[in-house]
């Protein structure tokens, strides 16, 4: 089959199972994962490599020029360890799928073009996958995604509450106002020097602080929406730091209120629209108290599995696969990368 410049193969019949490649390099991470997609519809995963760049440690935040360069410099290896811990060789592969959006352009674009050449030179179908909805569909990882659920994408970039009302169909029903929760972990661990990235520090340092020696408010307190924000608790943790709050119980505290905001408003979400499966994804969703919180709601509640919850290919190739299982018609390859890409469609 020929390919055009303007679009790529259809997608592969479904006799037997179908292998797809997934790239993210939307951010500071180079990932690359296979799964494959089974003729019941079940899905496997394959292989899920990260290359996870520590460069930018140094600055206290993502520069954008290096995470491209790192990309560049680390793809076609990251490319080759997945393709080795699946079994696989590159000509094994019946699709490709990569990240189109949204992220740090630059960083967007090495993943995306080097997926859709990959796609060209394979003669199979590539698919643009969303970076919210990859997020999204690394929990399928550990449980058959099946519409009606809610979702929560909460990680250093989004913060983004959606109602599933049928497969493929995203409805946005609450969104941070300003920082998202993963920010605000780096922003905080930043100020109490615990290091970067913060959510992992903030958790550590948790264990052994008082959660209770700082009284954060907890924000939107009175909201009939379920719009986050962390602002105020960013101020609140300045105040606190200055006035000579231990990092240990500033790090306690913070997590406790954001934890306890993050659940609260998540579970009247799932309430006010008759949801009892929830979906919690991102990298804020490896927090060990998030988990046990979220966990005592009596929710049937779903995570992505080990390595799924911080960006990684494996999550855009569960995408893909679940865009193969819709029907859904391979993606352009004259698109480009965006860094403002909305998920909802309702």
């Amino acid at each position: 089959m020929s390919v055009s410049a303007d679009s790529g193969p259809s997608a592969p019949l479904r006799s037997g199972p179908v292998r797809v490649l997934g790239i993210d390099t939307s951010c500071d991470d180079t990932g690359v994962g296979v799964v494959e997609l089974l003729p019941d519809g079940r899905v496997q995963l394959l292989s899920n490599r990260v290359w996870s760049q520590t460069v930018h440690a140094r600055y206290g935040g993502v520069m954008p020029e290096l995470a491209s360069r790192e990309h560049v410099e680390r793809i076609d290896e990251i490319l080759q360890d997945a393709l080795q811990e699946a079994g696989l060789t590159v000509t094994d592969l019946d699709a490709v799928a990569a990240t189109s959006g949204p992220g740090l352009v630059g960083a967007l674009l090495v993943g995306l073009m080097y997926g859709k050449g990959l796609a060209q030179a394979l003669n199979v179908p590539f698919h643009a996958a969303h970076h919210l909805e990859g997020h999204i569909f690394a929990a399928a990882s550990e449980a058959e995604l099946r519409a009606p659920y809610l979702a929560l994408v909460v990680s250093g970039g989004h913060t983004h509450l959606f109602d599933v009302p049928r497969d493929g169909e995203y409805r946005l029903v609450g969104a941070t106002m300003d920082d998202a929760a993963g920010e605000a972990f780096d922003k905080i661990a930043r100020l109490a020097g615990l290091g970067y990235p913060g959510g992992p520090a903030i958790s550590e340092a948790a264990m052994r602080g008082d959660p209770n020696a700082v009284p954060f408010k907890e924000p939107l307190q009175g909201q009939k929406a379920f719009d986050f924000s962390f602002s105020g608790l960013k101020t609140a943790a300045l105040l606190a730091h200055r006035g000579g709050a231990r990092a240990e119980d500033l790090a306690a505290s913070f997590q406790r209120a954001a934890v306890s905001f993050l659940v609260k408003t998540t579970v009247r979400a799932a309430q006010a629209n008759e949801r009892r499966t929830v979906v919690v994804s991102g990298g804020v969703a490896a927090n060990g108290a998030l988990r046990e919180a979220f966990r005592a709601t009596g929710l049937n509640v779903v995570f992505p599995g080990k390595g799924l919850n911080t960006d990684n290919g494996a999550m855009i190739a569960l995408a893909g696969a679940a865009a193969i299982r819709a029907g859904r018609p391979a993606s352009a390859l004259n698109g480009s990368a965006t860094a403002y890409a909305p998920l909802a469609n309702a």
